[in-house]
């Protein structure tokens, strides 16, 4: 009889025991909620970029969920359906009037989305730039690829891949700043660090494959023997990869270097049409993003919590050089 009386009181210390843990659990998560860490389901960000139903923009969008999902809050994806300044301000400008607790924007031009960002941020509305940046805006951050650095080594690529000799050519978008950085840094580097290689054209494909391809039948009458060319963004690979192929180039003609890994690129980097392309962190653009936008909507950026680090004002989210040896680690799972 006193066994069982032992064995009963044991029970009741171990059931007591585990109360007090759960609500010391309790409290515990009562209090990282309470400091803003975790947000409400009907507090809404928005994403806006530009030819939204372009594969790009699907990793970053992807990223911007999973966060939302981590904080308890919700998204919505808005953007112009085609490549149009106008078309993405009058988006961008209907974003604003619905008053969202922070905004995530891709920007089409480097100044003209400039004014509109700022109504953004005078209307109390945090607001961050990722992937294309408008540097005059008043937006906090700037989360992308170091462009720059992106074009230094898609140089480095390209003279390795030429033996460091020869014209070579870029395809670009040239009023958008981050394919403007590209651009600079390919052909800095040219310049500097390969003196058997030269820049023959620098077009304007408009971020567009049709336009990429007429842009690259161009460089290839003017320069039949073109060691390379650089296409800043993946619908120009595209349409390069095509022009070389119908001048019956293919594997023989020039080194093809591309941006990005939409399905589209990485299928012609597995076949050989291009030879590399760089591959940007675009999820990590989309999930900090709206990590930065939920510090700064919640008043995060320290001021609340003091010696806690605040939001930077630039992120580099990262460069990898995609090639056949690489190539299928970067399909979508």
């Amino acid at each position: 009889m006193k066994k069982i009386w032992i064995v009963y009181l044991l029970l009741i210390v171990c059931f007591a025991l585990y109360v007090l843990d759960y609500r010391s659990q309790s409290r515990m998560n009562d209090q990282w909620n309470s400091g803003g860490l975790r947000g409400e389901i009907d507090e809404k960000y928005v994403m806006v970029t530009f030819q939204m139903g372009i594969d790009y923009w699907k990793s970053g969008l992807k990223g911007f969920e999973d966060a939302a999902q981590a904080l308890n809050v919700s998204v919505e994806y808005r953007g112009s359906t085609q490549r149009d300044l106008h078309e993405q301000i009058t988006v961008l400008e209907q974003v604003i009037a619905k008053k969202p607790a922070g905004i995530a924007i891709s920007a089409i031009h480097p100044i003209e989305l400039t004014a509109t960002i700022n109504k953004a941020v005078d209307a109390g509305i945090p607001v961050v730039l990722f992937d294309s940046d408008a540097p005059g805006s008043r937006a906090y951050s700037f989360l992308g690829t170091d462009n720059y650095a992106a074009g230094v080594e898609a140089a480095r690529k390209m003279a390795e891949l030429t033996g460091g000799r020869g014209e070579v050519a870029v395809v670009t978008v040239p009023d958008q700043q981050n394919h403007q950085e590209r651009t600079q840094g390919f052909a800095d580097t040219i310049s500097a660090e390969f003196p058997g290689m030269s820049i023959a054209a620098v077009k304007n494909g408009k971020g567009d494959q049709v336009f990429s391809r007429q842009s690259a039948e161009e460089i290839l009458q003017a320069s039949p023997g073109i060691a390379g060319i650089f296409a800043t963004e993946a619908n120009g690979g595209i349409g390069v990869a095509e022009a070389v192929r119908e001048y019956g180039k293919a594997g023989s003609g020039p080194k093809i270097i591309s941006f990005d890994t939409d399905k589209g690129t990485l299928d012609l980097v597995k076949s050989g049409d291009i030879a590399a392309t760089m591959a940007q962190g675009t999820w990590n653009m989309g999930y900090w993003s709206l990590q930065f936008l939920f510090s700064l909507k919640h008043d995060l950026n320290g001021a609340q919590s003091p010696g806690a680090p605040g939001v930077p004002q630039q992120a580099d989210t990262g460069i990898t050089v995609v090639t056949r040896q690489n190539v299928n680690d970067y399909y979508a799972k």
